[in-house]
């Protein structure tokens, strides 16, 4: 079962997999032809299942070992995603099913197959992935892994393309439509236009499966982001959503958009300590979109024209690099929690558990002072501390500071 949000490339990636690894290759798209939920109507036996696509689908051709049944947009198909648990009981062919917004449907399936998916999480590219895209190897990225595990300075001309090439990642983003539309035009203003396509398909998806009384304030979830990543303290506010906003007006819109794989929650913790999660404080939490460049064409064009001169100014800029290093968090599979006691005006924008111990990261646009990260240290005495800088590598004690760009290998 591969989830995720729309468009990060599901559809592409088991395409293309199944046609190069297989000998047949059987493909049944919900969204796109409707009528073939049909198959999945009545007995949920495999053979029943088989002799139902053999009706139903022209030249199909079942090959044991050798097939792979796709099960795209399964999430129209509640049936479907059932049945899974007797295809893989019978394990006579492959099957890879693919969905969107599947925590959003849970309900209409008659039962969840337990024990009998393995379930793969997809994202938008990520920020090597997003490097390779433009031509940098493999070996460039453990040339630059190397710097970091040796805790030696970057050579300055590499630094800064590195560290250009991010602010073009936060900007450009991971969807690979817009990825590509960048790389085939060299223009950041086509881009643009291909995420506001997406932002307008995502809005449609709010719509089209939201209950009627939750569509607006939905929206209005969403809509609030950009202005709370661009406070001071972003932590998330329902009052800022609204001028009525409250928990009880406004939590089911957010474990929506959660669901639905737009954005993640990053909670606080009451206690900076091995293991984080028993301390988490259920009610205080960021909120992050799980696409930095979605994120920064939702503020418009001109604030991405801005971050890539690097003139952006003020706590937006903050709250971007934020977002783009929880994303990079998020995509290497590391839970994140942050650190900000109530009354004092210091916080860890990071903090994730490693070798029984809480490390803390510090995230600065610019590089700034580390007032926070240095009471951190000198309360919690972690074994190792990060600063994210827009500048280069360099070690003091225990404290190490590295260029945003270097949290991949964090």
């Amino acid at each position: 079962m591969v989830y995720g949000p729309r468009q990060v490339g599901k559809t592409y990636v088991v395409e293309k997999f199944g046609r190069e690894e297989y000998d047949s290759f059987i493909e049944i798209n919900f969204f796109l032809h409707p009528e073939l939920k049909t198959i999945f109507d009545g007995s949920l036996e495999a053979s029943e299942i088989y002799k139902r696509i053999s009706a139903n689908i022209s030249g199909v051709d079942f090959i044991p070992g050798k097939t792979l049944i796709f099960l795209d947009e399964i999430q129209e198909c509640p049936n479907a995603r059932t049945a899974l648990k007797f295809l893989a009981i019978d394990n006579r062919y492959d099957v890879v099913a693919s969905g969107s917004l599947l925590g959003l449907h849970y309900k209409q399936i008659a039962s969840i197959p337990v024990g009998y998916e393995k379930i793969v999480e997809m994202y938008s590219l990520d920020f090597e992935e997003f490097l390779w895209a433009n031509g940098y190897s493999e070996e460039a990225v453990l040339i630059l892994k190397s710097y970091f595990e040796k805790r030696e300075k970057v050579p300055e001309v590499i630094n800064q393309k590195y560290l250009h090439l991010f602010k073009e990642y936060m900007v450009v983003g991971g969807m690979p439509e817009a990825v590509n539309a960048y790389l085939e035009s060299s223009s950041y203003q086509t881009a643009h236009e291909v995420q506001k396509k997406i932002l307008a398909s995502y809005h449609d998806d709010i719509a089209k499966y939201a209950s009627v009384p939750e569509k607006q304030k939905i929206n209005d979830c969403y809509n609030s982001i950009p202005r709370q990543l661009a406070a001071e303290y972003k932590k998330f506010q329902y009052k800022a959503v609204s001028a009525s906003g409250s928990a009880r007006k406004y939590t089911g819109s957010l474990d929506w958009l959660c669901d639905a794989g737009f954005v993640r929650k990053v909670k606080n913790v009451s206690l900076a300590e091995f293991p984080l999660k028993a301390y988490e404080i259920e009610n205080e939490f960021k909120i992050y979109i799980t696409d930095t460049g979605l994120l920064t064409a939702m503020y418009g064009f001109e604030l991405q024209a801005s971050l890539l001169k690097d003139s952006l100014k003020g706590h937006a800029k903050g709250g971007i690099y934020e977002n783009a290093i929880f994303e990079m968090f998020l995509k290497k599979g590391r839970h994140v929690n942050y650190y900000k006691v109530q009354g004092n005006s210091q916080e860890i924008e990071f903090v994730f558990d490693k070798d029984a111990s809480a490390v803390p990261v510090e995230v600065k646009s610019n590089q700034g002072s580390t007032v926070s990260l240095n009471s951190f240290m000198k309360k919690y005495k972690p074994p190792v501390a990060y600063k994210l800088i827009n500048g280069n590598l360099g070690v003091v004690e225990n404290k190490i500071s590295i260029p945003h760009y270097m949290a991949m290998f964090l």
